[in-house]
């Protein structure tokens, strides 16, 4: 029986993994190592204090993961490469954590998106 509870917790974390893998998969990430005592009551960012643990979203439009060694975060957001850059323009919208395009002439009106890259 206890062989069973093993192979579920393995299974389930197989697919905890895979999950965050595909959400993942295409964003910018970078790691930032922590010296000797710098990181005693969490991790800092920015200039922002984080605490140890997992943080959904960082000031910046992050996901980390802040430890005593380091902080890892992926960027929540992706870039627009293709798009009609004649007539549109990129503007970061910090509420969504994401990129809009909209068009230069009437920002209210949003233009089509063909390619981002993480």
């Amino acid at each position: 029986m206890g062989s069973v509870s093993l192979l579920q917790k393995s299974f389930l974390a197989f697919l905890v993994a895979m999950a965050v893998i595909v959400t993942l998969g295409d964003a910018y990430c970078f790691s930032k190592m922590n010296k000797p005592g710098e990181a005693d009551n969490g991790c800092i960012l920015d200039g922002k204090l984080y605490p140890f643990g997992e943080i959904a979203r960082t000031e910046n439009c992050f996901r980390c993961s802040c430890s005593r060694d380091a902080m890892r975060c992926c960027s929540l957001f992706q870039t627009p490469i293709t798009y009609d850059k004649e007539n549109c323009k990129v503007v970061f919208n910090k509420k969504s954590c994401d990129y809009d395009v909209v068009q230069k002439s009437d920002p209210s009106k949003e233009c089509f998106v063909y390619s981002r890259v993480g």
